[in-house]
């Protein structure tokens, strides 16, 4: 009986076979960190240690509330910033650099077959390069920080074949919200999740990205593709390391297997105030809006951008919306300069935000009043996420929020394409 591809990487690291369910010891090949890491910090100090055991692996990435709003957030920055230095730790990227998951990739440090942890749900990303990526909490990090271990239990994996061809106006974010619209919010509780078929292929890094992010919001420990031509093109030139590709065995055993036609997709749109409340754009279409998000960790990147010009290209944003563009690093922020994509995106009337996490978290920029709605590309809407526990969040691929932006209403981003 074949092996699956998280029983491959996992039982690589811990030196043995392993199969679904076995608990393992692990060193990580690096572990993330954020903002967040000045709570870290504060864990490691409790430890009574001097040093982190291993620097090299520590990847740090200032992105959630920058620049700081507060004191308090401008001294966590700063008690960073200071135990960056002291520690020795190169891998730290300020303020200005973007989200710490498009970050990254681009760094190159999402390489297939590396086993990555990071104190944010959203590590999962990283499985777009077929990476093993899991999200932890803060004590573990600081505890990886000092040991360099982790103990893991193997998860049991479902594979998503994917069939078929995107139709015009629907993209990645539909076949997520989809999934989990269909399987609920703890289909994956626990698992990883295997994206494949013979449509896999045809999926671009950042629509790749997309899916991996969005498993943490199916509850899977990890989501990745199989490294490709496609992953391989995106390494080049971001990495000079070595790097073993992982692929499940022909006979591996998945928990379950689902099949998706993207052909029949229709754009979907997650609706108040749970991730897999989704219904199709055409049965909520009208719904009145007051700001639209482009952006985040999980729709930010050049093609993202790229699709939502394409809808506001030449045209203005709703008088009564405000459309709020952010891109997810400095590098798409510059290339989408480049393109002319932030000057149409301003002669239509949005507002363009320094890169990193924004809105999303509703801790700085872009809060919603009471009774206030949003249309947002992000991966969460529950309630309170975006500011006032009275207002509501709808998710949204890029071209639906686009569309709205342009109608003051949600609204079906077919009718809205050139």
């Amino acid at each position: 009986m074949g092996f699956t591809f998280s029983e491959k990487v996992l039982g690589a690291k811990a030196g043995r076979p392993v199969r679904a369910g076995d608990v393992v010891t692990v060193s990580p090949d690096y572990v993330l960190s954020h903002d967040n890491s000045s709570a870290i910090i504060k864990e490691f100090r409790k430890l009574g240690l001097l040093r982190v055991k291993r620097p090299e692996k520590i990847v740090i990435v200032l992105d959630h509330i920058v620049p700081a709003s507060e004191e308090k957030y401008a001294q966590g920055h700063k008690s960073i910033r200071e135990f960056v230095a002291e520690q020795g730790i190169e891998k730290f990227f300020d303020v200005h650099r973007g989200v710490c998951h498009q970050v990254f990739v681009e760094e190159g440090y999402a390489r297939p077959g590396l086993l990555v942890v990071g104190s944010d749900s959203h590590t999962t990303s990283y499985g777009a390069l077929g990476v093993f990526s899991a999200g932890i909490g803060r004590t573990e990090t600081a505890s990886i920080w000092a040991v360099d271990e982790i103990w893991l239990r193997v998860p049991n994996t479902i594979r998503i074949e994917f069939r078929g061809t995107f139709p015009s106006g629907v993209s990645a974010k539909d076949v997520a919200l989809k999934l989990i619209g269909d399987g609920g919010a703890d289909m994956a509780d626990y698992r990883a999740v295997e994206f494949g078929g013979p449509a896999a292929a045809g999926f671009s890094i950042a629509s790749r990205l997309v899916l991996c992010n969005m498993a943490a919001e199916m509850g899977a420990k990890a989501g990745y593709f199989h490294p490709d031509g496609v992953t391989r093109e995106w390494l080049k030139g971001r990495t000079e390391e070595n790097y073993e590709e992982i692929f499940s065995d022909p006979d591996a055993t998945f928990e379950k297997t689902l099949s998706c036609d993207l052909s029949a997709l229709v754009p979907q749109v997650a609706c108040p105030h749970t991730v897999d409340n989704v219904k199709t754009v055409t049965e909520i279409e009208g719904t009145k809006i007051h700001q639209a998000l482009i952006g985040t960790c999980t729709n930010g990147r050049l093609e993202d951008l790229e699709a939502a010009g394409l809808i506001l290209r030449g045209r203005r944003v709703h008088k009564s919306v405000r459309c709020l563009v952010l891109p997810a690093s400095q590098q798409v922020y510059i290339e989408a300069s480049r393109r002319g994509l932030l000057t149409l995106f301003a002669e239509a009337g949005c507002l363009i935000l320094n890169p990193g996490c924004g809105p999303c978290l509703g801790a700085h920029e872009g809060l919603m009043a009471a009774g206030e709605v949003t249309v947002s590309t992000a991966n969460r809407n529950f309630r309170g996420r975006m500011g006032s526990r009275d207002s509501e969040i709808y998710l949204a691929s890029p071209a639906t929020v686009a569309a709205s932006a342009l109608a003051g209403a949600i609204a079906d981003p077919r009718k809205a394409l050139p």
